[in-house]
């Protein structure tokens, strides 16, 4: 029993640390994003504000770890917000490469993006041990999702780093495009996610 309170701590700090992360992390990113007029920045952006959403759901399941309607309800609303984000990011990618809108060159975007993939993916592999450890279906699947926030960090960063160095524009929507992926895959996984 003690060394389960241990990992349910652990559990939330490391989502405590998750939570910090992206409170400023979306902060920095929207902001780039309007100065670049990026819309991969855009979406990542809300892809940290949807980890942030995730970061509270856990926070709130590990209260009470028992409850396996909690637990399910926890990993429904994780699920709809990926789906949302997903179809947000499509539509604002597609309108962006309709119109040939070009993003201008973000450092700040790109430093910011580089810490946070290192970030996310530490985190990551410290909330799936722990959640494996607890055998907490929430917390392994939060984990999930900051490995895709440390994938997608690194797929923006690459279109800005293309659209920097080489003047790629399209490199910036396509990235975003990426988001749209992961975004509706993570969002049927968690709502098809099943409790025993």
């Amino acid at each position: 029993m003690e060394r389960a309170e241990q990992l349910r701590r652990r559990g939330l700090g490391l989502e405590y640390a998750t939570l910090g992360w992206n409170v400023v992390g979306s902060g920095v990113v929207l902001a780039a994003a309007v100065v670049a007029r990026s819309v991969a920045l855009a979406g990542f952006g809300l892809d940290s504000l949807i980890e942030i959403l995730a970061s509270l759901v856990v926070v709130w399941q590990l209260q009470d770890m028992h409850e396996v309607e909690r637990e399910r309800r926890a990993l429904r609303i994780i699920g709809i917000a990926f789906l949302l984000l997903a179809a947000y990011i499509a539509a604002q990618s597609a309108y962006v490469l309709a119109i040939a809108a070009h993003p201008h060159i973000s450092l700040l975007g790109i430093v910011w993006l580089a810490l946070t993939a290192a970030a996310m993916f530490a985190l990551a592999a410290c909330k799936s041990r722990t959640g494996r450890a607890l055998r907490n279906r929430v917390l392994q699947t939060e984990a999930r999702v900051t490995v895709i926030d440390g994938l997608l960090a690194t797929v923006v960063l690459v279109g800005l780093i293309l659209n920097a160095a080489a003047g790629l524009w399209w490199a910036d929507p396509a990235a975003a495009f990426v988001i749209v992926y992961y975004g509706a895959r993570e969002g049927w996984l968690a709502l098809h996610e099943t409790v025993e």
